[in-house]
């Protein structure tokens, strides 16, 4: 699978410091793609948009998924832990702290965007080209069974509202649908479907003080549990044609999220390498 993330920020007083090699951000957004390892997309011809996005921003080189199949992966990025979990189990759940309940408990504001979710807090197996097992918080029995909190899992029609509205929340997982992710279709399908998405999200004032993650959830080889995947970041933090050369993986995402927020670490995120050496 194919993570996605994106985090536009600013350095400065009125957003607080971050943790040492990491700058304070206003704004994150994580946008998930699915089970495409490294050379099928980055330098194969067939993903023009990742290409330009790694020379104008940042390229991580070796970001890895951490098990397979998906939804471990998933659970790790938003818990610092797969949670025992080794499938793709629908009607699982786990009672573990995750990143919902850090970021409200310092007063962040988050929202997951679900391409083709048929309603605000569904909680079915599929729906369409939905697929639950790439909508990790509704597996944490704390989100699941609070109707306020599953009100923050909507569809991601709702997104572009947000955005025009000025509105979108500190933290934002966005999760394209089975072909946009490149999950059922091929890479350059969800190419194409990155170039639309970002198109209004990088040029709008929400993403004035933030920074973007893009990643894959899992891919076709073992390295790092879940193989070596794409990962990007992109805004005005960020060097351009940084390469970030160490191994990285979703604990080291959800640790620079962490860490940008001065957040509690979460499980494995603890021992993580933060993403750094990229930033301006």
């Amino acid at each position: 699978m194919l993570a996605l993330s994106v985090v536009v920020s600013t350095a400065g007083a009125a957003a607080g410091a971050g943790r040492p090699g990491v700058p304070a951000v206003d704004k994150v957004v994580v946008v998930v793609f699915e089970n495409k390892g490294y050379p099928e997309v980055i330098g194969s011809g067939h993903a023009p948009t990742f290409a330009a996005l790694a020379e104008r921003y940042a390229l991580l080189t070796d970001y890895r998924g951490v098990a397979h199949p998906s939804l471990p992966n998933y659970l790790a990025l938003v818990s610092g832990s797969t949670q025992g979990v080794t499938s793709d189990c629908t009607r699982c759940g786990v009672a573990a702290r995750n990143l919902a309940d850090t970021l409200e408990r310092a007063g962040k504001t988050w929202k997951t965007y679900a391409e083709g979710l048929p309603a605000p807090g569904f909680t079915g197996s599929s729906a369409g080209r939905y697929a639950k097992k790439h909508d990790p918080l509704l597996y944490f029995e704390d989100v699941a069974a609070r109707p306020e909190r599953l009100r923050r899992i909507v569809p991601l029609t709702q997104f572009g509202h947000d955005l025009g509205a000025h509105a979108l929340p500190d933290f934002s997982l966005v999760v394209p649908d089975l072909c946009h992710d490149m999950h059922d279709c091929p890479v350059s399908t969800g190419d194409a479907w990155l170039r639309a998405f970002l198109g209004p999200l990088l040029r709008s004032r929400e993403l004035a003080r933030g920074v973007l993650y893009v990643v894959f959830d899992e891919g076709t080889g073992d390295a790092g549990g879940g193989g070596r995947v794409p990962g990007l970041v992109l805004g005005p933090l960020v060097r351009p044609g940084a390469r970030a050369r160490a191994p990285l993986d979703h604990y080291s995402l959800l640790r620079t999220v962490e860490d940008a927020w001065r957040l509690p670490r979460l499980g494995r995120s603890r021992t993580a390498q933060p993403i750094v050496g990229i930033w301006r």
